[in-house]
């Protein structure tokens, strides 16, 4: 009998062995294909760093991968689809299925310091992508005035109206904060950024009065400053098409002779110091189109400048009734984008 028994439990082990064995396995695949499953999958990993602890009520994924090692990501997700450098030091490791998911994290030194998310199915509680402002801020308690203090230097994030309704800041932990980005024409939730201190400091979103010293604004050389417009013209691509794919309208392709010339307006308004669609000669879109002999049926233009990084310059154009016209125009089929530091360019165009 004590035989039998012994049998009895090798086998009932053995069983568990291959349950648990297939049942990672599978997660492990579905992690690699869907963005969201990962961070279903966090409790399994270490607590973050004790300074990035978010509050108890940020309950979502997104805030706990703020101070852990890229490594983990990495070994989560796979190889992500791209790293676009950035303006800040950091590099963003971007994961995207190409439609109604993405999800940046920036990376520097080994450590994760900031994510950025939109699209379907992403782990942002207590809220969630097409949550109105009037939930989230029955529950987040927005404040025009957020706080920030470490050692003998303390700062102050001052929000006017517009980033009040816009993105307003949540400071969610010790040294973790969170911007929260609205659709202002439909007073939903479209977007989320988290990142620690350091990092929100970096970018500078609001104004500020502080005590103490910032850290030096972006200095790259030529070649820096290339790679970081390189990856902004990515980003500016793929959250178009998510923000695109989230309103019914068809996904846009590339173009690169028409990002050329988006790029070409983006660096003369630099140079030339003016933001116009009309450059000081008087030429605008078509006769820039015409340059490169592009051939269209319809073409349209959104411009911006300052915005810290592709993401905030989307949200900014997605708020402002002209751009967010050319942005949703059901027609355009294809998009070239130009950034020259800090100055962002598309050129819609519908081909024949």
């Amino acid at each position: 009998m004590r035989i039998l028994r012994n049998l009895i439990l090798l086998l009932l082990a053995a069983a568990a062995i291959i349950y648990f064995v297939d049942h990672d396995s599978k997660l492990k695949e579905t992690a690699i294909e869907q963005v969201s499953e990962v961070f279903q999958q966090n409790e399994k990993q270490e607590d973050p760093e004790p300074a990035n602890y978010a509050d108890p009520k940020f309950k979502g994924s997104i805030y706990k991968w703020v101070g852990r090692p890229a490594a983990e990501l990495s070994g989560q997700l796979g190889e992500p689809v791209r790293k676009d450098a950035s303006a800040y030091g950091y590099t963003w490791w971007v994961y995207t299925n190409g439609k109604n998911k993405y999800i940046q994290f920036g990376v520097e030194d080994g450590k994760i310091l900031t994510v950025y998310a939109i699209g379907k199915n992403i782990e942002t509680e207590p809220v969630k992508t097409g949550d109105s402002y009037k939930e989230i801020n029955s529950e987040l308690a927005f404040k025009d005035k957020v706080t920030y203090q470490k050692g003998l230097s303390s700062y102050t994030f001052l929000l006017k109206d517009k980033d009040m309704e816009m993105w307003p800041l949540a400071k969610i932990g010790d040294e973790l904060f969170a911007q929260f980005y609205f659709d202002t024409f439909t007073n939903k939730l479209s977007a989320v950024r988290v990142m620690n201190a350091d990092v929100l400091l970096r970018l500078r979103p609001y104004e500020i009065e502080y005590r103490g010293s910032l850290p030096d604004a972006p200095d790259l050389p030529e070649a820096g400053w290339k790679e970081a417009e390189a990856g902004m013209e990515k980003q500016i691509l793929d959250i178009t098409n998510v923000i695109r794919n989230e309103h019914g309208k068809p996904g846009l392709k590339p173009d690169q002779r028409v990002a050329e010339v988006a790029f070409g307006h983006s660096k003369d308004m630099s140079d030339r110091n003016y933001f116009s669609h009309y450059g000081l000669d008087g030429s605008g879109l078509k006769e820039r189109l015409a340059e490169k002999n592009v051939v269209y049926v319809a073409a349209g233009e959104n411009i911006a400048a300052q915005y810290p990084d592709a993401a905030a310059a989307m949200e900014g154009w997605l708020n402002s009734k002209g751009h967010r016209e050319a942005l949703l125009q059901q027609e355009y089929t294809h998009l070239g984008v130009g950034v020259y530091h800090f100055y962002y360019t598309q050129n819609f165009l519908r081909k024949p």
